[in-house]
């Protein structure tokens, strides 16, 4: 496994989403290196929790007792196994954009992941035509969105994703209930939104199942974004973990990890 280690200060693990492949989270991994020690990897295991346990075992690789673990839509899901799974491990929750604790998939997505080799280059295909509308507000001046495109398509270039190993992981969403995961987590949880108008991935209502599941939970919702906020805006993301993280956790978890800078 490849461990991307960057910044310094407290620790936080960044689990990229449905893609399994942490480039697409580039953006949020240098804008939250600037306030934390971030380590992220490539999914690669089976189920919540051969993810989990892969999530832990690079914390453990590092020398990095407990963090805040953020997961980005699919990877929230692998969040909530791991503070489930490994309480004293999870100093703070942080699910951004992550589906609901039991979800249907759409009729559509159901046709994809049943042939993914056909089916799944139409879903990457109408992907920018869903997404656009976010990303014009996200991102409004043009030339900068020209630039977010360009690197968008560079990442799908160089950072090839596996279909039948996405279409896996959607099989996996509609086949968890999280409930009970939920029910269990005593750790700070944040649970991040864009606008309920903007986002044509992930319901919003869904979303914020967490808020209610997860004891003592708050939400906020970052404007101006819909799916794609902790990369269209990856500073205000960031502003809004480190918000969260700094009202949270007392001076051991704040200091404990030694300054890495990678």
């Amino acid at each position: 496994m490849e461990i991307i280690d960057r910044g310094s200060g407290p620790a936080l693990v960044l689990i990229p989403g449905l893609q399994g492949r942490w480039e697409y989270m580039r953006p949020a991994v240098e804008a939250l290196s600037s306030c934390f020690r971030v380590l992220t990897f490539s999914l690669d295991g089976a189920g919540l929790d051969g993810y989990a346990d892969q999530a832990a075992a690079a914390m453990t690789a590092k020398g990095i007792d407990r963090a805040t673990i953020c997961g980005v839509s699919f990877g929230g899901l692998v969040a909530v196994r791991f503070a489930a799974r490994y309480p004293a491990r999870c100093a703070a929750l942080v699910l951004a954009s992550t589906p609901q604790p039991a979800l249907r998939l759409r009729r559509r997505h159901e046709i994809y992941i049943r042939a993914p080799w056909i089916f799944g280059p139409i879903f990457l295909a109408e992907s920018p035509f869903r997404l656009r509308p976010e990303i014009v507000v996200a991102i409004p001046d043009a030339r900068a969105r020209r630039r977010f495109t360009v690197q968008a398509l560079r990442t799908l270039m160089s950072a090839r994703v596996s279909l039948p190993q996405m279409a896996a992981r959607a099989r996996l969403i509609a086949n968890v209930d999280l409930t009970a995961d939920c029910e269990s987590i005593a750790a700070p949880t944040l649970v991040v939104t864009g606008e309920a108008g903007l986002d044509h991935v992930v319901p919003v209502a869904g979303s914020s199942e967490y808020t209610r599941l997860i004891r003592n939970a708050r939400s906020v919702v970052l404007e101006r974004t819909g799916h794609l906020g902790s990369v269209t805006r990856p500073d205000a993301f960031c502003e809004l973990v480190r918000t969260f993280t700094s009202s949270v956790l007392g001076d051991r978890d704040r200091d404990q990890q030694p300054d890495q800078v990678a």
